[in-house]
């Protein structure tokens, strides 16, 4: 874009104008009405910048206008949910700030949807009542806004204790190139799941998606089907979900076993992708929420 810089005029200077007011920047009557880049929205625009650690200057680049546009939201203008990139702003911190005072621990308050935060939203929803999706929807702002009282003004106590697997699953994902397979429609939408949730995980995460070929330097790759091996394959190393209460132990075995590298795992949805005869999204992030799970416990030191 463009800068918006002193003198110029218009609909964008009234835009730049109406969030800085919003965010309590003060600005002269006469340049509002006549949406006027003036010395007022000059010393606002500086104090702004000063205030989110920008080069001084009076401005709107476009690092300043991300920045402001971050600024201005409020807590119910848009849905949030984790998704790539990560929604970010401060209405995601206010979320974040609510849910840690009222005891749901999304960790620090970072003004980015992370998985932490959708983790957190998920216990939130489920104590109230709500389908707890991770979501946040009007009626999960309607509940935090129900329990203001309770949580504004209030110190964020993150318990970052209370959710250690988040950063040993980041770890696992930065140390580890994992390359994750779908071989039919529903495990290919369980497989980009996994890759959705550990890429939001960690900027480093070293787990990508993959058709058929995979990357040579792999150390794991994991072939996820809905159906069984047919009868007349060669044996693999293969985990059926349905029957492993202890997956992490299962993987790791598996991949400890390996003669070579990357080592390969087919994991066998079979028997868990009938739910009544429907498989939804939830359905699929349940799956993939579990196998990245044990996935990153079987790895970890």
């Amino acid at each position: 874009m463009e800068p918006i810089t002193a003198g110029m005029q218009g609909p964008a200077v009234e835009d730049v104008q109406t969030r800085l007011v919003l965010l309590g920047h003060a600005i002269d009557a006469t340049e509002l009405d006549d949406q006027r880049f003036g010395s007022s929205t000059a010393r606002a625009v500086r104090s702004f910048r000063q205030s989110k650690a920008l080069p001084d200057g009076e401005q709107v680049d476009m690092a300043c206008w991300s920045k402001l546009v971050d600024a201005s939201y409020r807590l119910g203008d848009r849905t949030l949910y984790l998704r790539l990139p990560n929604f970010h702003g401060a209405d995601v911190r206010e979320l974040q700030t609510a849910l840690n005072t009222l005891g749901f621990s999304c960790g620090s308050a970072d003004s980015h949807f992370g998985p932490h935060t959708e983790a957190a939203l998920q216990q939130f929803q489920e104590n109230v009542g709500l389908f707890a999706d991770g979501m946040a929807f009007q009626d999960t702002f309607s509940y935090i806004d129900r329990l203001r009282h309770v949580w504004k003004g209030k110190p964020s106590t993150a318990n970052t204790d209370a959710r250690p697997g988040f950063a040993r699953a980041a770890s696992v994902l930065e140390r580890y190139h994992i390359a994750v397979i779908g071989e039919d429609p529903i495990a290919r939408n369980v497989a980009s799941r996994m890759w959705n949730i550990a890429s939001a995980t960690t900027n480093g995460s070293g787990m990508v998606l993959c058709d058929s070929e995979t990357p040579a330097d792999c150390d794991l790759v994991l072939e996820i089907a809905s159906d069984e091996l047919p009868s007349d394959s060669e044996p693999r190393a293969t985990i059926t979900l349905a029957e492993s209460s202890n997956l992490a132990q299962r993987i790791r075995t598996a991949y400890v076993a390996a003669t070579e590298r990357p080592a390969f795992l087919r994991i066998e949805l079979t028997g868990m992708t009938k739910y009544n005869g429907t498989f939804t999204s939830g359905d699929a992030q349940t799956l993939a929420v579990r196998l990245l799970d044990g996935v990153c416990d079987a790895m970890s030191d």
